[in-house]
């Protein structure tokens, strides 16, 4: 199926009025397949009194009510003797798989041989989308377990002929980027710069390695930091989104937002706030419905399922690449938005006033932050700690001044309440291995609310 830049090149440069042609007929298809197999969407469109063959096109899916995680988590056990949500006999089941479970009972979810090969398919058109070929040997530094995205990369790996080497965690030997020399590594932004740090200490230089591209997976990061690591390594690095619920989409070479594999997932951006869906250009919660074939069955179904992650769609028109589905930008957590003076910043933001390039002849990049104090109480505080490769070399007051204009560089009400005394931004610099996350299992928080 692979052809040039192409895994399915029918598919990805389809005609738009096709494509959207194809999106309808799969929706109304996948409704149908809801309503007659789901115990939950069996007694959801009669509680809201929809008949499932009314929803013919992409504009009736929007008048559907939203469902959520939280949605999820109350129609399977504990709370429910039966998985809702589940849509096969359990002699159909190939895997079974669970979300992390960072908001409460993790989510659970059925996957068949066909969901597999659909979620290979999504990963593989990204790889092919990024330059990846049969000639690649790729490094895997993501999780072999519940979670899909490693399994799924791996299946993909496999349709294209490229060659995987399952790490799971960054923290391999060096030794294997000599003896394999791998052309690439999926992992994320803070993997890869510890990664190139030991291979500095070992007398490796990252940018003169086999590494010809990287893939970034997992979080949403700021451009200055992807601009941190393509320095490091010297290659481009690409941008992918994914998630057990079945997003999966990715950067081409343009690397002007990530393409959505729009046939196999359709994808709507609404604005919680205004009880509404926007328009194009507009930013909003990404709201999901999964999309299957004319005759093909699921595990599970998500019809209008909100991700609680925000992004924009920057456009529909044919990529340079040659690719005719949408492009989003790379999606943020709604659970790592903040709200201070009425204003609301993300992770990201921090972040980006963190990677500003002058600040990393003297950062590790490492950084974590804390609110204190809140409206009631007059001011809030954000103490941003910053790991110093010296402390004692370290020009504290250029980093603090970089971090600033970036930080308001987009939030002049933040900055109001600076000036006004309302908001307090204190800095703190860190030898390494002195941050707070260092003594806590998982990944970092990278911003924790003491209001």
């Amino acid at each position: 199926m692979t052809n040039g830049t192409f895994y399915n090149p029918e598919i990805e440069t389809m005609d738009r009025s096709e494509l959207d042609a194809l999106v309808d007929e799969r929706i109304r298809y996948t409704v149908n397949y809801a309503a007659d197999n789901s115990l939950f969407y069996k007694k959801w469109f009669h509680e809201n009194s929809i008949k499932p063959s009314d929803i013919r096109s992409h504009e009736d899916l929007l008048e559907l009510p939203i469902i959520s995680g939280k949605t999820i988590r109350e129609n399977q056990p504990p709370i429910e003797n039966e998985f809702g949500f589940k849509t096969i006999d359990w002699k159909d089941v190939f895997t079974v798989h669970e979300t992390s479970g960072t908001s409460g009972t993790p989510k659970s979810f059925f996957l068949t041989w066909e969901d597999w090969e659909r979620y290979a398919e999504k990963y593989a058109r990204s790889f092919r989308s990024q330059g990846f070929g049969s000639n690649d040997r790729v490094i895997v530094c993501a999780s072999y377990g519940m979670n899909v995205g490693a399994n799924t990369m791996t299946l993909a790996a496999r349709n294209i002929g490229m060659t995987m080497i399952p790490e799971g965690k960054c923290t391999f030997p060096v030794r294997v980027m000599e003896a394999y020399k791998p052309t690439s590594i999926v992992g994320s932004i803070f993997k890869l710069i510890h990664l190139a740090k030991r291979m500095k200490e070992q007398g490796m230089d990252p940018a003169r390695s086999s590494i010809e591209r990287l893939v970034i997976g997992g979080e949403s990061f700021a451009e200055e930091s992807r601009n941190y690591v393509s320095e490091l390594w010297d290659c481009e690095v690409y941008n992918t989104y994914g998630s057990t619920e079945g997003t999966m989409c990715g950067e081409c070479t343009e690397i002007n937002g990530l393409h959505v594999p729009e046939d196999l997932v359709h994808l709507d951006v609404y604005d919680p706030h205004m009880d509404k869906f926007v328009k194009d250009g507009e930013c909003g919660r990404l709201i999901l419905t999964t999309l299957l074939p004319v005759g093909g069955k699921s595990g599970n179904v998500l019809l209008n399922y909100d991700t609680e992650d925000t992004t924009v769609v920057v456009g529909r028109g044919k990529c340079a690449c040659g690719r005719t589905h949408m492009k989003i930008m790379t999606p943020q957590r709604e659970a790592e938005t903040f709200w201070v003076s009425d204003t609301p910043f993300n992770r990201v933001d921090v972040e980006k006033g963190v990677f500003q390039r002058e600040n990393m002849e003297y950062l590790t990049g490492e950084y974590e932050a804390f609110l204190y104090g809140g409206e009631d109480e007059g001011e809030t505080t954000l103490r941003v700690s910053m790991e110093c490769n010296d402390p004692q070399k370290c020009d504290e007051e250029l980093i603090k001044e970089n971090f600033l204009r970036s930080f308001f560089s987009y939030k002049k009400n933040l900055e109001n309440s600076y000036i006004d005394g309302s908001l307090n931004i204190l800095f703190n610099y860190t030898k390494p291995s002195e941050m707070e996350f260092y003594r806590v299992k998982g990944r970092p928080k990278r911003i924790v609310d003491r209001r």
